[in-house]
């Protein structure tokens, strides 16, 4: 069985382009932190995503979003401009969750300058010096 489970946050925003047939080739790296205090360190692990789900995720995968990602390991291989052929290992996603909230790298929208004051509720006409 080839399953790998892990959780991390995006280097750089996604790469998406698209193969001869069509279909959508995601390609992004994930950092993934190993143990604590003086032994602690990070794993890159390179993700490959394909079809009409990486077409979908591609938007919402920027630097520093984290996600937990499950997939299986695969080996590529390649010859570089020089004529060396080059090998990779790199996770080819099954599953991808977005993990936590909006990332610190995304600015909230700004309220529109007309946007009209907070309406006054009846609960704030109670006395708080109620003893309960």
């Amino acid at each position: 069985m080839n399953n790998w489970n892990f959780t991390g946050r995006l280097g750089k925003d996604v790469e998406t382009r698209y193969l001869p047939n069509g279909d959508a080739v995601a390609n992004f790296t994930v950092a993934v932190d190993f143990g604590y205090g003086d032994k602690k360190g990070t794993i890159w692990a390179r993700c490959s995503m394909f079809g009409k789900r990486a077409e979908a995720v591609s938007p919402y995968l920027m630097k520093g979003q984290q996600v937990a990602i499950s997939g299986e390991l695969s080996e590529r291989k390649w010859t570089d401009k020089e004529g060396v052929e080059r090998t990779t290992q790199e996770v080819r996603v099954n599953d991808l969750t977005l993990v936590g909230g909006k990332s610190e790298a995304q600015p909230s929208k700004p309220a529109p300058n007309g946007a009209p004051a907070k309406a006054k509720s009846k609960l704030d006409d109670f006395d708080d010096s109620i003893p309960f």
